[in-house]
């Protein structure tokens, strides 16, 4: 199932909270919800706004890590990493 930038969390379909709430902050950062180098809203504002608890939302954000989505900054938040243009490769 797809998850688009302004669906909510469904607490009864088979993907998990944290797997939906990634593919839904996915969504908004590419529709550019949130700018390169900018932060996303913390922890406790998602966890706030999809109702959910915050080490989901923080599991959450550790896929979109993985994916070289966003990176984190110590005490200041996590923030949109810039993305390559498609079919670049690393050493340009």
């Amino acid at each position: 199932m797809e998850y688009g930038p302004d669906d909510q969390v469904e607490r009864d379909a088979p993907m998990a909270p944290f797997q939906q709430l990634a593919a839904i902050l996915r969504a908004r950062i590419e529709r550019g919800d949130w700018q390169p180098d900018r932060a996303i809203p913390s922890e406790n504002t998602l966890a706030d706004e999809y109702d959910l608890s915050r080490p989901t939302v923080r599991r959450s954000i550790a896929v979109l890590a993985e994916a070289g989505l966003v990176y984190a900054v110590p005490g200041r938040g996590t923030y949109v990493a810039k993305q390559k243009p498609e079919g670049q490769t690393p050493s340009e």
